[in-house]
């Protein structure tokens, strides 16, 4: 009986995703396979119905062919139906600039264990830290008591973008990167603030992606 039942879901399945490449317009399995980098024969028995696909593959094809993805996987709604993703929230710790220093050395932090968290709605994926704004050199971005979050996996120096960076000695700051200036770390302040002082080489903690403060 279970057979049957993943037989008759695979077949169903198989039926919608038919439907969407046909009114889709883009061609058979060789066309799709050659335009978004799929497996020929893995499309293939997919549209067959020969084997099954899951959550993955189902969210790439509807992204592919236009349809919603409750439709095509579950059959449930209709083609144009508008996906809404589930918010995710996670725990990100809390740390303070000084901590925000030590992860610029060798033997950096690597247990957050004990920081305390703030929690954050669909942050993309990455190593995320937050801190907490003291001052007013970026007040034109993220006023005094604002949260910072900083993804430690993105290091790429933007023009324009804002990053934790710390100095030879350990000193951290939250600094906006300005190419054409020197120093490139410049405060984004409302005030006439100094860019910082800072010794030796300067290693990016982290880019900070969102700024947000309690009203």
């Amino acid at each position: 009986m279970i057979q049957r039942q993943e037989q008759f879901e695979r077949e169903q399945r198989a039926a919608r995703l038919r439907e969407a490449q046909e009114k889709s317009g883009l061609g058979g399995y060789r066309k799709l396979a050659q335009r978004f980098g799929w497996n020929e024969n893995t499309v293939k028995g997919h549209l067959q119905g020969k084997s099954s696909f899951g959550t993955v593959a189902g969210k790439q094809y509807a992204k592919a062919f236009g349809v919603s993805f409750q439709w095509l996987y579950h059959g449930t709604g209709n083609p144009d139906d508008i996906d809404i993703e589930p918010a995710s929230i996670i725990d990100v710790p809390l740390i303070s600039m000084i901590s925000a220093g030590h992860l610029a050395g060798h033997e950096g932090i690597t247990d957050f264990s004990e920081f305390p968290t703030v929690s954050a709605l669909d942050l993309p994926e990455g190593d995320w830290i937050a801190l907490r704004v003291e001052g007013d050199s970026m007040n034109k971005i993220s006023p005094p008591e604002s949260i910072i979050f900083a993804n430690r996996r993105d290091k790429r120096l933007v023009h324009n973008a804002c990053y934790i960076i710390a100095d030879e000695q350990g000193n951290a700051t939250y600094k906006r990167f300005r190419s054409d200036q020197e120093p490139p770390f410049q405060p984004a302040s409302y005030l006439d603030i100094p860019p910082p002082t800072l010794t030796g080489t300067i290693t990016v903690i982290g880019r900070v992606r969102r700024s947000v403060i309690d009203m």
